[in-house]
């Protein structure tokens, strides 16, 4: 079921272009989208006409559940328009265009913990939550069209960037499609990073802890290659004491445990730290940043660090 809102909350936005320094764009599915919900699309002003530019994505984490799917357009709405968010930021910055995706979070089932794309969500099957992921892309695909119109080249893959619960969406959303991520920079993340591998210590770990069921969760295989080759800028601050992981929309118990016994407990520095090594240990293109006096936040120091991270990463790409 495709869902249909009321066209005069928002639409193309020509009027107020000033108040956001650029244009949005609200985009309802259609019947012939491979999207179930509606998203935004914010091309901010000075945006490049004559270079190939880099769709961004964030996202959207409402920091609530709620059955009524107008909350979290109002929240997705802010997300793509206000710098406060690492999108926004970044497509000001970068003068490139962003995508916020306006997922629920129900509160009727509200262990399906959507906006970080968990174990839940994922085994959704013949409703409109079947594989939040593929409709994100397919959500890109229209909005890439939606630029061509506007004579604004866009490449196939994609700058990534979220926080807290939207981070852990990006980190996963990564480790299943790396071939359509040019970088992706995420922050607030419990501590915890999805694992690039199928077993820890003779232990299996499935969806969301590793890779144990990636083919039963995606269809396909691990394309481990193009993950360990992905660009990945990770941060956490050092007062940070926002844990998910005690929580059982984010996690069920087996999950856990087995994140407590193989990676530990306190979030920071222990869990932190582990992850850390086993990317490292998997030779993973990552950077990891812990900032003192920072706690679960994303500050102006922050924001441009991961500026600098993508201008390096979009330099290099150009180079190829």
């Amino acid at each position: 079921m495709k869902y249909f809102l009321c066209l005069s909350f928002l639409i193309l936005i020509n009027g107020c272009v000033d108040s956001y320094n650029g244009e949005l764009i609200f985009v309802e599915p259609g019947v012939n989208n491979q999207f179930e919900y509606p998203y935004f699309l914010f091309i901010p002003n000075g945006i490049s006409e004559y270079e190939e530019n880099y769709l961004i994505i964030e996202p959207n984490n409402s920091g609530f559940v709620d059955d009524d799917l107008q909350k979290h357009i109002e929240k997705a709405k802010r997300i793509v328009t206000v710098d406060f968010y690492l999108g926004n930021w970044v497509a000001q910055k970068l003068k490139y265009p962003l995508i916020v995706p306006v997922f629920p979070r129900p509160k009727s089932e509200w262990k399906i913990y959507t906006h970080a794309l968990d174990r839940d969500v994922m085994f959704q099957k013949g409703n409109s939550l079947e594989r939040l992921d593929i409709q994100l892309l397919e959500m890109c695909v229209d909005a890439q069209k939606r630029l061509e119109g506007k004579n604004i080249r866009i490449g196939n893959r994609y700058l990534l960037t979220g926080f807290s619960a939207s981070g852990t969406f990006a980190n996963r959303f990564t480790i299943m499609h790396p071939e359509k991520i040019l970088a992706v920079a995420a922050g607030g993340l419990n501590g915890l990073l999805m694992l690039p591998m199928d077993s820890i210590n003779n232990e299996i770990v499935k969806y969301p802890v590793g890779t144990g069921d990636f083919d039963e969760i995606t269809g396909k295989e691990f394309q481990r290659a193009s993950f360990l080759k992905t660009p990945q800028f990770y941060f956490m601050g050092r007062f940070d004491d926002n844990d998910a992981v005690p929580y059982e929309d984010a996690f069920d118990p087996y999950e856990r445990d087995q994140i407590f016994n193989l990676l530990g407990e306190q979030m920071l520095p222990d869990r932190w730290d582990r992850c850390r090594s086993i990317y490292s240990a998997n030779n993973v293109n990552a950077v990891f940043n812990t900032y003192d006096n920072i706690g679960h936040e994303h500050p102006e120091l922050i924001k441009n660090d991961i500026i600098k991270f993508f201008e390096t990463c979009i330099h290099l790409d150009r180079k190829r």
